[in-house]
């Protein structure tokens, strides 16, 4: 029941720089990671230019079992306060769910992030998918994550000064700065958030910048500045515990490691790779040995960010063997964790690519080359340690396809994981890499039945920020090996060389073997297959639509009748998703119609569709219910408004609730209107009229016909379902198109339009005399349509797309009759849901939205002549 001359608002003039920059956001974001970590790896090549490798293995093997178990103890401690970053959002927006699932998807976002934090790999993307199971909307998910983020930032950055002016003459003498400056400073920023809490105290509103801000409660800021303090704190520790014996103390590290983590943070760079190594080289380089500095980042990267992901997926392997189910709690945590299980695994395939690839250019211990040099020939060594390098960047490209529940991603990971586990022994007996194999070869054994998409993992592109992802890798592997063989002076000859010690030649080969792959995949997957067409709606896919529609609850199903869409069915034929495509985007309408069971399936296949043909998915106006299905295929949720439906089981006009639709049901009936519903067949023979009063409508109001979310006076369409007409003095005035199903759960409406001369009040009468009709025919709710931008919160902490909308709807009155539209359906007092448009591969809601305007519209034109 959305008005047909609908137009959408137009947006505030921006500079050109930043329309150009918030176009491009997608493609410039991963280049500049890219830029960002290819610097800061050229910084640490040259800030370890004394540094040889076999110092840096010697103070790595050095390093005391205490100290290890020290930093495991820090890190555990780290993530449990991570842990509470999560609980005290949920108490900020005053939602409550139980505290172990919370904790496994506070912990598997942690984990996940710290390892990849990007795409589908992101902390924000692992709570989406996990949350929305749990039963959080969309905006309450968003402003999760925005607490979780600012509180973060916030938190470094106060610690950040509270150490630096604590230390100020100790830091000074490490980073060669001005103790007084570092003191001011530190000053300047703690004047600064003490500010901003005593201006937004108590929960009251604060403005920076652009950003309006409404800050937490007083005992809720302290709580959660306490428990951003300890978490970088301990942090800290878990790093600090692996130095060398030094004298410099752990308030002046603590500042360093600060602004480290928030540096990398900032980069984007995947776990701040490069970034954080710089800083710390660039800091502590002339105060701590640099061979035993470089030691205790390996060391620390190990145990803060690859123990954690091997916990996750050990968990994993766990739930899925039933090891959990014998306890109510952990129950509940391994169905969480069993929730989790793709993007968990996913991470953990990128890690392992990304450590195969790596340890393919540095050398084989000596003591390895000599156990293996009787037992296996030269050719065997040299082919096992090629293949390996190859088969990590198989796991990095399979890992995508992991996050998505691709059946084939899922085959490749896993033969590729099973053989780089037999080429551990054949190249290095390594050791350590073959536990890591195992463990995953053993949770995607023990999850197999989570990966059942039927999709091909060749037919895939990869999106920039995966291709920049596998090149930041790439680049990190030739900044090792420079480092590992920077006393070996290059020739040409080096390539050719194979011997048992010729450790050098052979890097060089595997990395000149991933680079070539990779660009060779890069490459296909930016020169993207051409758009094409599916077929248009045959008659037989119509009639076969019809009949599904016929015996579903959702009566807005019928707008497939109408015939300007595309239709995909189910392999079983009991289901099918109706949709348009305008531009790139590939726009369904509304849920999948059909058998229930087969919801999940359908979302992924119209995802993959798309995906195949060069487009992107699109979900328009789908239900809360479908969410958590477009969060398992990647799809980000924007909210569009909010659908009116009366409970016709509870509708009566007998009392004061409805008084005024009681009024005018009995002023049109003493001014003689008369109410009826004409069934199809005499809807055909009354459609002159009908059309007369629609062509009149139209050019009363100067709009055009609309189509798709929309329907159209079409002589076919309109005939195919019963019409509501109103009548005066024997002359139709005004009608109403239905959307009915044989199961009588839903009726709605679909094309309203009324003579000029009609009486006043023509439409209210209609819609009462209607409801009650229904009422009597069994029917139990009537859907009055979508109000656009309805029930868009406003409150700062809302996301930015709400605050947008919900301005429109207070003040937008100029391009929509937003508020008239709701408050003429809350006349009939329903149920508000919400609806949302779910978009896929990192595409912003407005750009979708635009392509949504432009396919209802009728294109360019049609938007521009209403």
């Amino acid at each position: 029941m959305t008005s047909p001359d609908h137009q959408p608002a137009t947006t505030p003039h921006r500079h050109p720089a930043l329309q150009f920059l918030s176009r491009f956001r997608g493609y410039l974001t991963p280049i500049a990671m890219l830029v960002v970590f290819a610097m800061m790896a050229f910084a640490v090549y040259k800030l370890t230019n004394e540094v040889r490798y076999e110092e840096v293995v010697a103070a790595l093997t050095n390093t005391s079992w205490t100290a290890i178990g020290l930093a495991i103890m820090f890190t555990a401690l780290s993530f449990a306060s991570l842990v509470y970053y999560d609980l005290n959002a949920l108490d900020y927006i005053g939602r409550k769910l139980p505290i172990a699932p919370v904790m496994v998807t506070a912990f598997s976002a942690y984990a996940i992030g710290n390892t990849a934090g990007f795409g589908a790999l992101s902390g924000g993307a692992i709570r989406f998918r996990a949350y929305s199971r749990l039963g959080l909307s969309p905006e309450d998910i968003g402003r999760v994550i925005a607490f979780v983020t600012f509180a973060f930032g916030l938190g470094l950055l106060a610690v950040s000064a509270i150490a630096s002016l604590i230390a100020a003459p100790r830091l000074s003498a490490i980073i060669g700065m001005d103790p007084t400056v570092l003191r001011i400073g530190a000053v300047i920023i703690l004047l600064m958030l003490a500010s901003l809490l005593f201006v937004g105290r108590n929960g009251r509103t604060v403005k920076l910048m652009r950003i309006r801000l409404k800050l937490p409660d007083t005992l809720t800021s302290s709580r959660q500045f306490l428990i951003t303090a300890f978490d970088i704190a301990v942090s800290a520790s878990a790093l600090y515990v692996l130095l060398p014996e030094t004298h410099i103390g752990w308030l002046s590290f603590f500042a360093i490691f600060a602004a480290a983590i928030g540096l990398g943070v900032i980069s984007h760079v995947p776990a701040g790779l490069g970034v954080f190594e710089a800083v710390m080289i660039g800091t502590l380089g002339n105060t701590i040995s640099m061979d035993q500095l470089l030691g205790s980042l390996v060391l620390y990267r190990l145990v803060y960010y690859v123990l954690p992901l091997t916990i996750a997926i050990i968990l994993v392997a766990a739930s899925e063997a039933r090891v959990l189910a014998r306890h109510k709690v952990a129950g509940d945590i391994g169905t969480v964790v069993v929730r989790l299980s793709p993007p968990l695994l996913s991470a953990f395939a990128l890690m392992l690519g990304a450590m195969l690839i790596f340890s393919s250019v540095t050398p084989t211990p000596e003591t390895d080359l000599s156990l293996l040099a009787p037992w296996l020939p030269l050719p065997v060594v040299e082919g096992a340690h090629f293949l390996s390098s190859l088969l990590g960047l198989a796991l990095v490209i399979a890992s995508r396809g992991l996050a998505q529940r691709l059946d084939g991603a899922w085959w490749v990971a896993l033969v590729a994981a099973m053989l780089a586990f037999v080429l551990a022994f054949l190249r290095a007996l390594a050791l350590g890499e073959a536990t890591f194999l195992a463990v995953f070869v053993a949770a995607m054994l023990l999850n197999a039945g989570r990966f059942r998409r039927p999709a091909s993992l060749f037919g895939q592109v990869l999106n920039l920020p995966w291709i920049m992802a596998i090149l930041v890798i790439i680049a990190g592997a030739t900044t090792v090996l420079l480092f590992v063989y920077r006393d070996v002076e290059y020739s040409h000859q080096l390539w050719w060389q194979f011997e048992f010690s010729g450790e050098a030649p052979r890097g060089l080969r595997a990395l000149l073997g991933v680079s070539i792959l990779s660009a060779a995949i890069a490459a296909f997957s930016l020169l993207r297959p051409a758009f094409r067409h599916p077929a248009p709606l045959s008659p037989e896919d119509l009639q076969q639509a019809t009949a599904i529609v016929i015996g579903q609850d959702n009566a807005d199903a019928n707008l497939v009748r109408m015939g300007d869409k595309r239709v995909m069915f189910s392999d079983s034929g009991r289901s099918f998703i109706m949709y348009g495509i305008q531009g790139r985007s590939w726009i369904a309408l509304g849920d999948p119609v059909g058998d229930r069971e087969e919801t999940a399936e359908m979302v992924w296949r119209f995802v993959e569709r798309a995906r195949g043909a060069g487009g992107r998915a699109v979900f328009y106006q789908v239900s809360p219910a479908l969410l958590s299905f477009c969060a398992d295929a990647g799809l980000r949720a924007f909210k569009l408004g909010e659908m009116a439906l009366v409970d016709l089981t509870g509708f009566e006009l007998a009392g004061s609730r409805l008084a005024g639709l009681r009024q005018a049901l009995n002023k049109g009936r003493r001014e003689g209107m008369e109410f009826a519903i004409l069934q199809p067949a005499e809807v055909t023979q009354a459609l002159a009229e009908l059309k007369a009063i629609s062509d009149g409508w139209l050019a009363h109001h100067d709009t055009r016909e609309k189509g798709f979310s929309l329907g159209a006076f079409e002589e076919t369409y309109v005939a195919s379902q019963p019409v509501a007409v109103l009548r005066k003095a024997g002359r139709i005035v005004a009608f109403a198109t239905l959307f009915l199903t044989d199961t009588r759960a839903e009726a709605s409406v679909d094309l309203m339009r009324f003579a000029p001369d009609a009486p006043r009040g023509a439409m209210d009468f209609l819609f009462v005399s209607l409801l009650e009709q229904l009422k009597g025919e069994g029917y139990q709710a009537f859907n009055l349509g979508m109000a656009p931008l309805s029930g868009m919160s406003r409150r700062e902490v809302a996301p930015v797309w709400d605050r947008i909308g919900g301005t429109l709807f207070e003040h937008g009155e100029r391009f929509y009759n937003f508020k008239g539209l709701r408050a003429f359906k809350s006349k009939f007092h329903p149920q508000w849901q919400p609806r949302y448009m779910a978009v896929s591969g990192g595409t912003g809601g407005v750009l979708a939205l635009m392509d949504v305007t432009l396919l209802i519209g009728g294109g360019v034109r049609g938007v521009v002549g209403k």
